[in-house]
């Protein structure tokens, strides 16, 4: 861990830092650039600045920030980390050394609220009050004409009235954008201050043990529940105010040391001194999607340790009801919890206070479901507490003026980059186009429009005509910014109102844009419906002149006619409604009306993009006629399958549902379930087993066959034809499937045999050589669900690694981590670091559905898996995934960490 001097001015060169920890450094080092799909919460723009994203590290850059020590931020480092310098916090630096024993020398800590150069961007720290040795960022990045761009990285944190007293806070009021802790944004989180949880605590353990003393005899064991790091005021608290030390384990106690609480007296590792005990975060219950107390847990150690009773705490902001009391108490016999909303996170009145008073340009979420995008559905939802406490007028200028100086840029690189003789030329050749363009623009105009006179725009005055080269550049430079709509008397109009000032034009614009879109709307509608009553008249007597004619969509407009068009202010006051000027005109005899085709005419309108796929492909060379035969063609059925589908019909619906098949899969679904007696398990391996196989390209065969026949022609043979077919490739397939080995149709509880009875070989669902398949542990995992005896158990899970050692040894420590929620071992500290939260969000994203479904599915079911389960069999998809393997499964959760 290296040193640095107490100097204001300290500078810093993270490539230098990160060259002088290589044996044998190169020259240089040349950087990639950041690739577009990087998460933008942790990019600090126009930098190579990384927070938080070693588990994104690669080689376009060697500058990383970490905001604090907890798993969901340092997920990614190892001992074994050598890709970059990591800046954080003295503490913080300490914590990675000798908890995670990261090298020293790639660990550069920072003081608090000195400013420090890196890289040529001033940097300072500021406490978040969140865990120990968390710290905000602030960045200030050189920008252009001299300038800064000001960012705000909040990490984790607290908002608290002390951090807009700091100095440093008033220099990043108005910042271009802050990273903010969105854990809690949303308007139901409004839990209480901090200290008034920890004196809530302190009060409960205080009268409890006062009861104790008036000699009710009874032993009580104070139960608080913390992560690894973090909680440490509540415990400090306990100690002050109650006078008792606090129990913790060995892990936490090393921690504690490295804060500086080793010899403090506050913590001891031995029971028998204290009756506060600190246990780990899931030890009193599940926190979500709701509390649920896990009161047999409680008795064990109540008993082990030989108390009378329990009182448990639970500090955390996701166990708050809004609704109900502040502190709820769930409680049991002897055993009580309370349910403490003490958090280390920002609660929604207190985000909006830290925004409003940063009033920055922009708002980035840091936490929450799909912010790796921008413009993400959930980002946007968050961003929309915030409105009109950002600033959201000098985001829309900074944008514009992006236009404008790039316009400029262009205009200046064409006049440097020309000779004089060329600039003649060009300035030639420019006139023609410019004069050409101007005729166009003007006759679209007087159709559109009928010149100025007519259009009275807001804040009408006299319309600029096109007098000097000036405005004519003025002219073509907003419209580059501007949609493709906007008339060229609507941007001169623009042009006045803004004193020529291209940018505040451009933001008039946006400010009135639904009220320009409509006077153009109205306009073209009037147009339109004066346009094609004339040319009805005039058709039956003359014909157009091809070149007195311009095409306005659809309808021929004379240009020698003149038409007056209503001011916008008569239009604005008209009486009649939108849906009453389209009936009008609708029901105007004169107006040609649209024929409906033959697909709107009968069923829905826009079919489903199933029922499309769903669908047989006519025959192109034959035109519509091929379409309308085949939707005549009778429907036949099989002989061969009609039993199978009368004796199996529930069965055959249960199975097209699961696999989101149709109704061209009955007949083969029909043949499964008859082979495999009605089990529809056993019909889906069947069916997943052939799914790239044979099985896929006969029923392909049958398909294109029988659209084939289709196509021809609906004779008197076409039934005899289609039968003819259907039965060759339904014995094809028969014949297929009996010279198929029988594991296919192998019982799913055969590993639950005896183990002497068990032939890992024979019972197993796949044969030596191929990848074991992931069904292989979920079919293991329900039945040891459903098995209360351990030995029974023990013997099941014996069996499933018995098959995995002889079929597919290096699926075996896949499947040693699956089965003990484990994606590594302990000694090299990685963690998943997915919960309930982030398990719900993406069954509500995969699965389409939305979280009080969920969650009423979970009170049904009490599991998560279980309802993934549910809703994957309920919904619809194109194509029915491949099946999935332990080894996919296993790669997968490690690239999630």
């Amino acid at each position: 861990m290296d040193s640095h001097p107490s100097d204001k001015n300290l500078t810093l060169d993270s490539t230098h830092l990160f060259l002088s920890t290589q044996s044998s450094p190169p020259d240089s080092l040349i950087f990639p650039p950041i690739p577009r799909t990087f998460p933008p919460s942790k990019h600090i723009p126009n930098t190579r600045f990384l927070i938080d994203a070693f588990r994104y590290a690669a080689d376009f850059s060697v500058s990383y920030f970490l905001s604090h020590f907890h798993s969901d931020h340092y997920t990614g480092l190892s001992p074994s980390w050598s890709k970059g310098i990591i800046f954080c916090s003295e503490i913080t630096s300490r914590l990675l050394s000798q908890i995670l024993n990261i090298n020293p020398k790639f660990i550069y800590p920072l003081p608090i609220k000195i400013p420090v150069l890196i890289d040529g961007c001033e940097v300072v720290l500021v406490g978040a009050n969140h865990c120990p040795g968390a710290v905000q960022f602030l960045f200030k990045v050189p920008g252009r004409n001299g300038g800064f761009e000001r960012y705000v990285h909040t990490g984790d944190f607290r908002f608290c009235k002390t951090m807009l007293l700091q100095p440093v806070m008033n220099e990043f009021a108005g910042c271009d954008a802050v990273f903010l802790d969105t854990t809690y944004c949303n308007p139901k989180f409004l839990f209480p201050l901090q200290e008034e949880s920890v004196e809530y605590v302190v009060n409960v353990i205080n009268r409890v043990g006062g009861e104790l003393n008036e000699g009710l005899q009874k032993r009580v064991l104070f139960l608080v529940a913390t992560y690894v790091i973090g909680k440490e005021k509540i415990l400090i608290e306990i100690f002050k105010k109650c006078g008792r030390k606090v129990c913790v384990d060995s892990r936490k106690m090393e921690v504690l040391r490295v804060l500086g609480y080793g010899d403090s007296g506050v913590f001891t590792e031995d029971e028998s001194e204290t009756d506060v005990h600190v246990v780990g975060w899931n030890v009193l219950g599940e926190t979500w999607p709701y509390f649920r107390p896990n009161f047999v847990r409680m008795k064990e150690i109540m008993v082990e340790r030989g108390y009378d009773k329990v009182v448990g705490f639970v500090p955390t902001g996701w166990t708050y009801e809004v609704k109900r009391n502040k502190f709820a108490v769930r409680s049991k016999d002897a055993f009580e919890i309370h349910l403490v909303p003490y958090s280390e996170h920002s609660n929604y009145d207190e985000l909006r206070e830290y925004v409003k008073f940063l009033k920055p340009k922009q708002v980035i979420p840091t936490v929450g479901m799909d912010i790796e995008k921008l413009d993400s559905k959930h980002a946007n939802k968050m961003r929309k507490y915030f409105a009109g406490l950002v600033d959201e007028m000098a985001s829309k200028k900074e944008f514009l003026m992006g236009f404008h100086r790039g316009t400029s840029e262009i205009d200046e690189n064409v006049e440097e980059g020309a000779g004089s003789g060329s600039n003649e030329g060009l300035s030639k050749e420019g006139e023609v186009k410019l004069k050409k363009t101007k005729a166009t623009e003007d006759n679209s105009s007087s159709i559109l429009l009928d010149s100025s006179s007519y259009l009275e725009e807001f804040g009408s005055k006299d319309v600029i005509a096109l007098d000097d080269e000036e405005t004519e550049k003025m002219v073509q430079e907003i419209r580059n910014c501007l949609p493709t709509w906007v008339t060229q008397n609507q941007i001169l109009d623009l042009i006045s109102s803004s004193g020529r000032n291209i940018v505040d034009a451009v933001s008039n614009f946006y400010e009135h844009e639904t009220q320009l879109y409509e006077q153009v709307s109205a306009c073209t509608t009037f147009i339109s419906t004066s346009q094609t009553s004339s040319l009805d008249v005039s058709a039956s007597t003359a014909k157009l002149n091809s070149d007195k004619t311009i095409s306005q969509g659809s309808v021929k407009i004379p240009l020698s006619q003149e038409y007056k068009l209503p001011t916008i202010k008569h239009s604005i006051k008209s009486n009649l409604s939108p849906s009453k000027r389209k009936k009008t005109i609708t029901n105007n005899p004169k107006k040609k009306g649209k024929v409906p085709s033959k697909m709107e005419s009968s069923g829905a309108k826009q079919p489903t993009i199933t029922s499309f796929f769903n669908k047989l492909l006519p025959n192109m060379s034959q035109g519509d006629g091929v379409e309308s035969k085949s939707e005549e063609c009778p429907k036949d059925e099989n002989p061969l399958q009609s039993n199978a589908i009368k004796t199996y019909g529930e069965e055959i619906d249960q199975f097209l549902k699961i696999i989101n098949g149709n109704e061209s899969l009955k007949g083969y679904a029909a043949t499964l379930l008859e082979k495999t007696k009605g089990n529809v398990s056993m019909a889906l391996d069947l069916y997943y087993d052939n799914q790239e196989g044979d099985r896929g390209k006969t029923v392909n065969r049958l398909e294109f066959s029988k659209s084939s026949v289709q196509s021809d022609s609906c004779n008197k043979d076409c039934s005899s034809a289609l039968e003819k077919i259907v039965s060759e490739e339904l014995q094809h397939i028969t014949d297929m499937s009996i010279q198929r080995p029988s594991k296919e149709l192998m019982d799913p509880t055969l590993v639950s045999l005896p183990p002497e009875k068990y032939d890992p070989i024979e019972h197993a669902c796949w044969s030596s050589g191929q990848p074991a398949p992931y069904i292989h542990l979920a079919r293991t995992f329900d039945l040891v669900e459903a098995e209360r005896g351990k030995i029974k158990a023990m013997s099941m899970l014996c069996n499933m690694f018995r098959s995995l050692l002889a079929l597919s040894p290096d699926d075996v420590l896949p499947a040693v981590y699956l089965c003990t929620n484990k994606i590594a071992s302990n000694h090299e500290n990685i963690e998943l670091n997915i919960g309930g939260s982030l398990v719900t969000s993406a069954i509500e994203e995969a699965c389409g559905t939305n979280r009080s479904k969920i969650r009423d599915m979970y009170n049904r079911l009490g599991d998560l898996g279980d309802v993934a389960q549910e809703c994957r069999q309920t919904q619809a998809l194109l194509a029915p995934p491949p099946p999935l393997l332990i080894k996919d499964v296993y790669s997968l959760l490690c690239k999630i960490r």
